[in-house]
């Protein structure tokens, strides 16, 4: 599915405000209709954003967005983190955290199955190389990723504290 010009724009914009912040740009959205649009943009930074953080980009985005006039109807605009779960964009967002558990859906069946869970081992090419915890190591393309998170381990992260 492609984006549309406005989206791109407004990622675009999101995106450099994010980094005059000092905040990586994860994601936007423009979710709703005419009438009762939400445009969502997600940012982090190592250790997690704060509400301030989260302040700051939203007063800045939602005085250029009003300047460019890009959205002509009334909207709201939310800034966030993307939260522990983090939903995985991106080949490079796999690539990042590699390493750590995810759930995993295919558009299409690999090895018999559509959905997994277990840790990402790698990105090779343009495939992603995954410890699933059904079926072991399986090797499925990018392409065929409809939508990805990962997976907080509720043990391991009171282990740590």
């Amino acid at each position: 599915m492609s984006e549309r010009p406005i989206e791109t724009r407004i990622r675009d914009i999101a995106a450099g405000v994010a980094g005059e912040n000092g905040l990586e740009f994860v994601h936007s959205e423009v979710v709703g209709a005419r009438g009762s649009m939400t445009l969502r943009v997600f940012v982090d930074k190592p250790g997690g954003v704060s509400h301030e953080d989260c302040a700051k980009v939203s007063r800045a985005l939602d005085a250029l967005l009003d300047t460019e006039d890009l959205i002509p109807t009334t909207y709201i605009l939310e800034v966030s983190s993307p939260g522990l779960e983090r939903e995985l964009y991106t080949i490079e967002d796999f690539r990042r955290f590699a390493g750590h558990p995810a759930r995993v859906k295919t558009r299409e069946a690999v090895d018999g199955q559509r959905n997994f869970r277990g840790k990402i081992i790698a990105v090779e090419d343009a495939d992603i190389v995954f410890d699933d915890r059904t079926n072991g190591t399986v090797r499925f393309p990018y392409s065929l990723v409809i939508k990805a998170n990962l997976e907080i381990d509720l043990e391991e992260e009171l282990k740590k504290h």
